[in-house]
């Protein structure tokens, strides 16, 4: 049993983004906000970067500065906890989860269906808040504090690829892959056409999604997940909507990349071969960790 459906709306403006705005905003609304809605794509550089930087000062984002945690885990899970309510029936889905995940691992999560992989997954990565337990982070404890803070945090240090892209129709391939950098009040547009080559879509830049396929598409959202060179990046079955071959093509360009900068990955997956590509493999069974 995992968590409700979450759309575009919801995952791009909290994470994405970065941006403090209610979850109700429409895709092009948010993207006016934050000034780069197509209908102002002509606007400058400068005159973006002004706008954004007007608007961090008004959310009060504190600065989240980076450390050595070498010593120590960089993720840290106690006793996890979280329930899921279907009607007059009460589903446990995590029942005391804990675990740690240090610096470089390729982790990946298995299970059956419904027992709890995406929930585990959201609740490590500062998504899914449990109803006990904590989740440390490189010294930060998820949950605690403002959720403006929280999510300078992760746009700041995490990057997200999930089953359904989550890309705005709207944008093309580069804009979507722009959207983390606004955190930071400024665009880079360098960066953004760097990582769209590194995952192999130098050709497809100025593509809007419906014109992409399901693994272009996918290779536009790790694009997207790796542009602020985030410390550890979470992918929710990254190739569940893709073909076999597709899919082992995915998986072994997240492989590449995490390798070839020393990034933490947890990837959530059905597929037990696919597992066996990393590090370590948890499986959770029954609320627990086997």
């Amino acid at each position: 049993m995992g968590p409700a459906k979450i759309d575009s709306r919801a995952i791009i403006a909290p994470i994405a983004t970065g941006a403090v705005v209610p979850f109700s905003f429409a895709p092009v609304e948010t993207l006016r906000m934050s000034g780069i809605s197509r209908k102002v794509r002509n606007t400058s550089r400068r005159e973006c970067s002004d706008a954004l930087r007007w608007g961090l000062r008004r959310s009060g984002l504190a600065a989240i500065e980076r450390g050595d945690m070498s010593n120590a885990p960089q993720l840290v899970a106690r006793d996890l906890h979280r329930s899921f309510q279907i009607g007059a029936r009460k589903i446990e889905v995590l029942r005391g989860i804990s675990a740690e995940i240090h610096a470089g691992e390729s982790v990946f999560l298995c299970g059956a269906s419904g027992a709890g992989k995406t929930t585990l997954l959201y609740t490590f990565a500062g998504l899914e808040t449990p109803e006990a337990g904590t989740v440390e982070f490189e010294g930060h404890r998820f949950y605690t504090g403002s959720e403006a803070e929280q999510t300078r945090l992760r746009n700041a240090r995490i990057g997200f690829v999930f089953q359904g892209y989550f890309l705005l129709p709207e944008l093309t391939a580069l804009e979507n892959v722009l959207l983390p950098t606004m955190i930071g009040g400024k665009l880079k547009p360098e960066a953004a056409e760097s990582a769209l080559e590194r995952v192999g879509l130098k050709d497809r830049m100025q593509h809007l999604p419906p014109e992409l396929s399901g693994g272009e598409q996918q290779r536009v959202a790790i694009a997207r997940a790796i542009i602020n060179e985030p410390t550890i990046i979470f992918a929710d079955e990254p190739t569940g909507n893709l073909d076999s071959k597709t899919g082992e093509g995915i998986v072994e360009l997240l492989l590449g990349l995490v390798k070839e900068k020393g990034t933490t990955l947890v990837v959530v997956t059905h597929d037990a071969r696919l597992a066996q590509r990393g590090d370590r493999r948890m499986e959770i069974e029954d609320g627990l960790l086997k």
